[in-house]
């Protein structure tokens, strides 16, 4: 749902630091058509604010005492739905941004970001869009990709220490796949197959047999998709 074009965007900010506030009502007050309605300290202050008021756009700060802001985002998608939400963050806490995201956040901006930046943001979650700050967008990539690398990297580590029996069987553990079943597929003996599980969960460090079958896809033993 978008707000009326015709009025002020009216927004919620909710940041700890006074002084941060301050300055993004600053900025906020010189785009014409967007107004600042509520300040809250805390999350539990923003969420009973945007509730008992008639806010558009909620700015929550990730890091507040008490509820933070992502505690904030899920309380409001749940009381609040129609109050659209942009979390402010600093530089290199991208690990935040898929919680806020899962809670509907629409948006999430740098606090450092420019004017013109978080005007656009604004205006853009009032409408219905969603918009990350490109280095957000780049930190996510690199966390995400970087961890994946790692992930498979050390996947193929510990497959490599498997026999090639073993690796045959942790493939049908990747497939679900019952011991008997492995054994038809592989013309082994149930027991048999039951012996190399063991030993394919002692050597990679895995504690079941669902840990083998993501050690097998991380691993890329396993079909993507």
């Amino acid at each position: 749902m978008t707000h009326d074009a015709r009025r002020p965007t009216r927004v919620l900010l909710a940041d700890d630091d006074a002084l941060v506030r301050a300055g993004l009502r600053m900025v906020l007050s010189h785009a014409g058509d967007v107004e600042v309605v509520a300040e809250a300290a805390d999350g539990a202050e923003a969420v009973d604010l945007a509730i008992g008021s008639a806010v558009d756009v909620a700015l929550l700060d990730v890091r507040m005492p008490g509820i933070d802001g992502l505690a904030a985002a899920e309380q409001l998608a749940i009381h609040a739905p129609t109050v659209r939400v942009v979390m402010l963050t600093t530089f290199g806490e991208d690990e935040y941004v898929a919680r806020a995201l899962s809670a509907g956040a629409a948006g999430f901006v740098l606090k450092d970001t420019g004017p013109q930046e978080l005007i656009h943001a604004v205006r853009a979650a009032a409408n219905g869009h969603a918009i990350l700050s490109p280095r957000v967008i780049r930190g996510l990539v690199d966390r995400y990709i970087v961890g994946a690398n790692r992930r498979a990297t050390e996947a193929q580590r510990l497959v490599s220490l498997l026999t090639e029996r073993e690796r045959d069987v942790l493939l049908m553990i990747g497939h679900g796949l019952s011991n008997a079943d492995a054994g038809k597929r592989l013309y082994l003996g149930e027991g048999t197959v039951k012996t190399h599980v063991r030993h394919i969960l002692t050597k990679t460090g895995c504690t079941n047999r669902v840990q083998a079958a993501i050690l097998a896809k991380e691993a890329g033993l396993l079909p993507t998709g």
